[in-house]
Order: structure tokens, then C-alpha cells, then sequence
């Protein structure tokens, strides 16, 4: 048992679970992300890779002249296009393997009481893929009729704005415990979506609630951690005009412009990662305040010790 083990399954209240969340990361932040560097050390590079054809098309758009000598705009739009499939390809690929592995993360530390193996990450993901991939094909079903009523209650000021941020966050928390429903107890994918909306519906305001609150810390964490390219662009580009540099055919320029993007992407798809260690955390506590397993297995073993 690690020593810094935190245990999850407790009937915490609202504030306890996001104080057990942040006490989580102060501790394990670091192996955490350790892993998350090796899972995702792929997708970081073609990350960089769309974020270039993307920014590259981009300003070939902007300037109408591609820098490379084709002085087609076809060639400029099809960079961009091409950067933006691939993007999105890229975006959808390691969402589904974040939301795996934070999943597999969580449920092998409470498991193992905080010793956390990569082996058994990847053994738990293997087995549980094509559960994966129902539920993903499901989701995206229900991802369609999420965007159909968005589009309805865009058109309804105001409560609508409201009720798409409340369908956002219970949508998101659906998927959120259904994924750690799968890897915590092997559910059918069946199983595990009934498990997940029923924990969302039985306790829709905490939900709700709780999204909103780690919503906000991973918009801070984004902005943190592209604050600082921010400025160096915004610098660059300041003595950039006063010298009259041309942006749209610069190569260092494009470098930066790069960067600065991928550093965006990458921070948003780490702090994804991160909100379903946080739903992982809220799963437990969801389940042993509906089916109080842990803690009838500490009184059975006081019974025997006695």
C-alpha cells in the first residue's frame, strides 16, 4: 500500500470530493502525468505536426501567397484542410485514449491501494476495448442528438443558454462515470450507461454543480499554461508591425504562431484527461453512497478481527 494513498470510496460532501480531487494531484500530479507523457507521446508529435499545416494554410490564406513557390491557392487551402482533419482525427483518437487511461489510472490505484502499474493500465484497456468502441459508437448517437437540441435551444435567449450548459455538463458527466463504470467493474456497455445516468440523475444538482467548479479550474489551468506562450507571440508580433515584418511569409513566424497553437490544444487535452480523474473521483464516491460496499467490507473485517 502506497503511504500517500488516498482512499476514494468515502460518502464525502460536495466540498470534501474537491478538496479529496486537488489533495489527489498534490500527491500523485507527477506519476500521474509521467504516464500521461508515455500514453500520449505520439499524438503530441502529429499534434504539432496538424497544428503546422493548420497555422501554415492559415497564413498562406491570409497572404494569398504560399511561401513554398507553388503560388497555388489551392495547394494553401488543401494544407489547411488537411491540417484540420488530421487535427481532428488526432483530437478524437487521444480523447478516447485519455478518457480510457484516466479511467484505467484511477480504477488500478484504488485497486492496488495507490500502486499504480502501466501494465495493468494497458492489460485494463485491452480488455475492455470493445466495450470501448460500442460505447463510443453510442455516444456518438446521442453526441447528434445533443447537438440537434443545442441547435433548438440556441434560438430561446438566455434559458437556453442555460439549459445547453446544463445539458452540456450532464452530458459530460454521463460519459464520464459510464467510462469509469466499465473499467471499475467490467460492465457491459449496457450496464455501464445505466450506472452512469443513474448516478447523474439521482444527484443531477451535485453534478451539475461539480462539472461547473471543474470546469472553471481547467479553463484556469488552460490559460495558465498558454499565458506564457500568449505573451512571447504577443511581443513578437508588437515589434513584428513596428518593423514592418511581414508575418504572413515569415518562417520564424509560423514557428511561433505553431507553438502557441499546439500549446493551446495540448493543454486542452491534458486538462480533458485531468476532468475524468475527477469523475473518477466523484464515481466512487456516487457508488459507495448508493451501495455502501467499502464500507460494509471494514465493518465484515472488524467482525472477524473481533
Amino acid at each position: 500500500m502506497n503511504e500517500k494513498y488516498i482512499e476514494l470510496r468515502t460518502r464525502s460532501t460536495f466540498g470534501d470530493i474537491i478538496n479529496t480531487y486537488f489533495l489527489f494531484l498534490k500527491h500523485n500530479f507527477k506519476a500521474y502525468t509521467n504516464l500521461y507523457l508515455r500514453y500520449n507521446a505520439i499524438s503530441i508529435i502529429l499534434t504539432l505536426i496538424s497544428s503546422y499545416l493548420l497555422v501554415t494554410g492559415f497564413m498562406g490564406l491570409a497572404s494569398r501567397d504560399f511561401r513554398f513557390g507553388m503560388g497555388s491557392n489551392v495547394a494553401t487551402e488543401s494544407y489547411f484542410i488537411a491540417g484540420a482533419i488530421i487535427l481532428f482525427l488526432i483530437i478524437f483518437i487521444t480523447s478516447l485514449i485519455n478518457f480510457s487511461f484516466s479511467s484505467a489510472y484511477i480504477a488500478d490505484y484504488v485497486k492496488n491501494e495507490g500502486e499504480v502499474e502501466s501494465k495493468r493500465i494497458w492489460k485494463s484497456i485491452t480488455s475492455n476495448l470493445g466495450t470501448i468502441i460500442v460505447f463510443i459508437l453510442i455516444g456518438g448517437l446521442i453526441v447528434v442528438a445533443y447537438f440537434i437540441i443545442s441547435m433548438v435551444l440556441a434560438f430561446i435567449p438566455f434559458l437556453g443558454m442555460l439549459a445547453q450548459y446544463g445539458l452540456n455538463f450532464t452530458l459530460t458527466a454521463v460519459f464520464g462515470l459510464t467510462f469509469m463504470s466499465i473499467f471499475s467493474t467490467n460492465k457491459s456497455v449496457g450496464e455501464a450507461l445505466s450506472e452512469g445516468v443513474n448516478f447523474t440523475t439521482s444527484n443531477f444538482w451535485r453534478i451539475v454543480l461539480f462539472s461547473l467548479v471543474i470546469g472553471i479550474l481547467n479553463f484556469m489551468i488552460t490559460m495558465l499554461v498558454i499565458s506564457i506562450p500568449s505573451v512571447i507571440i504577443g511581443i513578437y508580433v508588437y515589434f513584428s508591425v513596428e518593423s514592418n515584418v511581414d508575418l504572413s511569409t515569415s518562417v520564424f513566424a509560423t514557428l511561433v504562431f505553431t507553438f502557441g497553437f499546439a500549446a493551446f490544444l495540448l493543454s486542452f487535452i491534458y486538462t480533458q484527461a485531468l476532468s475524468q480523474i475527477s469523475y473518477g473521483i466523484l464515481y466512487y464516491n456516487l457508488n459507495e453512497v448508493k451501495y455502501n460496499l467499502f464500507l460494509q467490507q471494514k465493518i465484515d473485517q472488524i467482525g472477524v478481527n473481533e
